[in-house]
């Protein structure tokens, strides 16, 4: 398709002479071309003497525009090194000539346009830096490099930066660049002479691209986005800039990476070093603090050119001025660093991309992305037009008349219209950015009746030592004084938050989330008012709240499947062992705290929040035994036989956990006939198992960076803490069937597996229903049952009338009851409801017993998860803060302490009248 096929639009003659005397010197043009070469040179003397230049080459590029650029891209391949720089040159007139013509005459759209010079900027650079560094090497100063190693010049990489990197190029824009070396190729006594190499290679081939002479340049090329350039050459090696980063680098270097990319050299090595850097650009937590560094940015930029005051046109900057192109480029930018070491979807490097990414994920307005993106295509194209002229690098619109009327013609406009167009663009810019980077001030502090001397001390507090986090605080602190001030009791809540905040290490982050977010301090009063222990789990793990803004948080529960799902996904973008455990730990948390969230505001009841405690506890093992395993198995090999399942016991197995929960399993192995693995160090079968099930409980409990995940427990394995850490198929079906004790049994029936082999699984389920078919003694179950009661009272009390966990009529004694029922039946379900069904069709509990122990059963449980979110352990009514006392009236539907004296001894009778049954029969056996 010709380019003449795909035109909308035509440029006007601004001097009709000037458009004449180039278009003069092409033959053979139809008509439409004629106007199309007259209007653009007639309007820019840049482009009109590029089309005399050309004269005998645009003829062609306009009837197969897309070859002819195809060609141009390939012009500095098998080039004489002494001819390199006339043939960039000249590659370099045609692809501006020619993508000016396609965008002037609205053929190619801007995103076409940008691409296109870009593609050559990487194509030009590429051969420069091959001629460079082949220099080089035939001089031996490059140790250990051959001419075999130029295309991938020697371990070297050029990264484009800015406009380039994001495929987003104007017509005059310099290329910066960021090159640097792999200096793991080299040997240490050859470091210095390679690096001397590497960087007279970078000079030339700046030289090639930069330098002007009669044939012009390629690209102006500014190599000062480096680290501290000031001072360091001008190519590096990869650790020492990589060093910089983690120990020095700022937040306008961690926005420039994230357009960053390999555009020459060795692009496999350039992949790896920004893989690395991914930490330093895109943090774990959401960024709120980079807004502030971001505005300070824009404003240090307008002081340095002088661009403050407001938008008038004549010699506005459309680039640097307010409501110009750096303002969208500075909030999408920001709002990535924000939110895009959350979500790796947000890590585009365009500037519409980015926009459209933002808006899908919900961090912008749909509308607002629109506007932005809108504008930022109508800027640019001006930007275009005004270095069109002369080919300077200039983002200024003109000071004269003439000057306007000369890009109106460009623009094919009316000049009245474009100023009209221009100023409502630039101001709807502002309007929509200027709140997001300077919200409004806030308010003075409010009349309060708070304590001061508490307010007084907050200042030496950890989180506030800080200058920067001092001033945020200062900015968020008149709204939490007056939300402290709106609750029920304030004073309470005032001493609450100052536990909060005594505990907070740092506070730079949280403030900034605040700052940007004030809704989320309504939550924080509300949580630290309402439970001890979810706000001391706050103030060591404050970057929870990320979820709160960060994704679906009061959305429905989305289940397991969903869970694992997003798990799997994180877990697949982290590059390490390490990394992946640290990942798993942050997650878990945000998903923890949503589910105590919602059940402390009522979003869901204590039952509800049990099945998704123990919904999330069993992604985590599903998602991490892989894991595990597969990082076992790089030393020991893969896993011997049929593999290893684990096995949920207790309240995982029953899908029921609290707030606090550790988690009970078995891991049971099936070694299938294989005595031992077949890795690098292979190890016998049983200790293959037994060390890689130590594994999983490291992955599992071990304190990190991020905290813990879980405690486990074991101690329900075959002959408890006596016995191997890790089962044997075999061994497990034997103890079951001959050695185990009736509690083993019992415990059998809230057994479910969790993760593993899935044929393995299978079996262990089969087996698990085989020994609960078993017939049984009900009166020996019931006598054990009340054996055991009596050990587990002598060894350990309640310690409240609210530790409804341990005691007569309490969780515990109840589950056993049930699990008795269950086991006397024959039953595979594991609920407690379940088993008091079984108890009432076998005869052991009547109708009304049934209800009693069922109605108990539900108020303990509400009684547990309350106390466990509230304060971490059972509590007593000194322990429940002001909003706690409404919480715990609403989870408890107005039962108080008495009346749970009174339901505990119902449950206790009916469980003493049932073990009797079997103690007597017992005596008469």
């Amino acid at each position: 398709m010709t380019l003449l096929d795909q035109m909308t639009r035509c440029p006007r003659a601004f001097d009709p002479e000037l458009g004449a005397g180039a278009t003069d010197h092409v033959r053979n043009l139809a008509p439409p071309a004629q106007n199309l070469l007259h209007g653009a040179a007639g309007s820019s003397p840049y482009l009109a003497g590029l089309i005399q230049k050309e004269a005998d080459w645009i003829v062609g590029a306009i009837d197969d525009p897309d070859a002819a650029l195809a060609a141009q891209m390939l012009c500095g391949r098998d080039v004489a090194p002494d001819q390199l720089g006339a043939v960039l040159r000249q590659g370099k007139r045609r692809v501006a000539l020619l993508t000016a013509l396609a965008d002037l005459g609205g053929a190619w759209s801007l995103a076409q346009v940008t691409q296109a010079l870009t593609d050559f900027a990487d194509a030009a650079t590429q051969a420069a830096l091959q001629a460079s560094i082949a220099a080089q090497v035939k001089r031996g100063k490059l140790p250990g490099v051959s001419m075999d190693d130029v295309e991938t010049a020697g371990g070297m990489v050029v990264l484009a930066m800015g406009k380039m990197g994001a495929g987003e190029l104007n017509y005059s824009s310099d290329i910066d660049l960021i090159c640097l070396f792999d200096e793991t190729r080299f040997d240490v006594a050859d470091f210095a002479q390679a690096r001397m190499g590497f960087v007279k290679a970078t000079r030339a081939m700046s030289a090639l691209l930069n330098d002007l002479t009669g044939d012009g340049y390629v690209f102006r090329t500014d190599l000062r986005l480096r680290p501290d350039p000031g001072v360091t050459p001008v190519c590096m090696a990869m650790e020492a800039a990589e060093r910089y980063y983690e120990s020095l680098g700022r937040t306008w270097e961690r926005a420039a990476y994230i357009k960053a990319r390999p555009a020459a050299g060795d692009l496999a090595a350039g992949d790896g070093f920004l893989k690395a850097l991914r930490p330093f650009v895109w943090r774990k937590h959401l960024d709120f603090a980079a807004i502030q560094d971001a505005h300070d940015m824009r404003l240090a930029i307008r002081e340095h050119k002088g661009l403050g005051g407001p938008i008038t046109l004549p010699g506005h900057n459309m680039k640097l001025g307010r409501g110009g192109i750096r303002e969208i480029e500075f909030f999408t930018q920001t709002r990535q660093l924000i939110a895009g070491g959350r979500d790796v979807d947000l890590r585009m490097r365009g500037t519409c991309e980015g926009l459209a990414g933002l808006s899908q994920k919900g961090w912008i307005d749909a509308d607002v992305a629109d506007l932005l993106t809108d504008n930022y295509v109508a800027h640019r194209t001006v930007e275009h037009r005004l270095q069109m002229v002369r080919d300077a690098q200039t983002h200024s619109l003109p000071q004269s008349g003439d000057g306007m009327a000369r890009i109106a013609c460009l623009m094919d406009m009316d000049v009245r219209d474009l100023e009209a167009d221009l100023h409502h663009r630039l101001s709807a810019v502002h309007d929509a950015i200027e709140g997001f980077f300077a919200p409004s001030a806030t308010d003075d502090a409010p009349e309060h009746t708070l304590d001061t001397a508490a307010i007084e001390r907050w200042h030496s507090y950890p989180s506030l030592r800080s200058e920067r986090a001092a001033a945020l605080f200062e900015r968020i602190k008149p709204t939490l004084l007056r939300r402290l001030e709106q609750a029920p009791r304030p004073q309470d809540a005032l001493l609450a938050f100052d536990g909060f905040l005594a505990g907070l290490p740092a506070g730079v982050q949280l403030f900034a989330l605040f700052d940007a977010n004030p809704s989320l301090v309504d939550l924080l009063v509300d949580i630290v008012s309402t439970s001890p222990a979810l706000a001391e789990y706050l103030s060591r793990n404050a970057g929870v709240f990320d979820a709160v803004i960060g994704g679906s948080f009061f959305a429905q529960w989305p289940g397991q499947d969903a869970l694992q799902a997003e798990l799997a996904q994180l877990l697949n973008h982290e590059a390490d062992y390490e990394a992946k455990l640290d990942a798993v730990r942050r997650w878990n948390k945000e998903w923890h705290f949503r589910i105590g969230v919602h059940q402390l505001r009522g979003l869901v009841s204590a039952s509800e929040a049990a099945a998704q405690y123990a919904d999330l506890a069993r992604a985590v093992i599903v998602c991490l035994w892989p894991e595990v395993g597969a990082q076992f198995a790089k030393k020991h090999g893969a896993a011997p036989g049929r593999g290893a399942v684990v096995l949920g016991m207790g309240s995982l197995g029953a899908g029921r956990l609290n707030a606090t929960s550790d988690l009970d399993i078995i891991v049971i192995y099936d070694a299938d006939g294989v005595e031992a693995s077949s890795g690098p160090k292979p190890l016998a079968t049983r200790q293959y198992y037994a060390r890689l099930t130590q594994a999983m409980i490291t992955a599992m409990t071990a304190p990190m960076a991020q905290g813990r995940l879980y405690e486990v427990d074991m101690r329900l394995r075959p002959s408890g803490t006596q016995g191997p850490v890790a089962t044997s198929w075999g061994s497990f079906q034997s103890y079951q069937k001959e050695q185990a004790w009736v509690w083993e049994h019992l415990a059998l029936t809230r057994a479910a597996v969790v993760a593993g082999a899935d044929a393995l699984g299978r079996d262990v389920e089969a087996f698990r229903h085989e020994v609960l078919h078993t017939p049984r003694d009900a009166a020996h179950i019931l006598n054990e049952v009340a054996q055991m009661r009596v050990r587990i009272a002598q060894a350990k009390e309640a310690t409240s009338m609210w530790d409804a966990k341990i005691g007569p009529g309490r969780l515990q004694d109840i589950e056993l009851c049930a699990q008795a029922f269950l086991l006397i039946s024959g039953s595979v379900t594991r609920s407690v409801q379940d088993g008091i069904v079984a108890g009432v069709g076998a005869g052991l509990l009547s109708d009304a017993d049934g209800v009693v122990l069922s109605d108990v059963y539900d108020v303990c449980w509400r009684v547990q998860m309350a106390s466990k979110l509230l304060t971490g352990r059972s509590l007593g009514h000194d322990d429940v803060r002001s909003g706690g006392h409404d919480f715990l009236r609403r989870t408890m539907d107005g039962i108080g302490s008495d009346d749970l004296e009174t339901h505990y001894a119902k449950a206790a009778a009916v469980i003493d009248r049932v073990v009797a049954l079997g103690e007597q029969h017992e005596k008469r056996g």
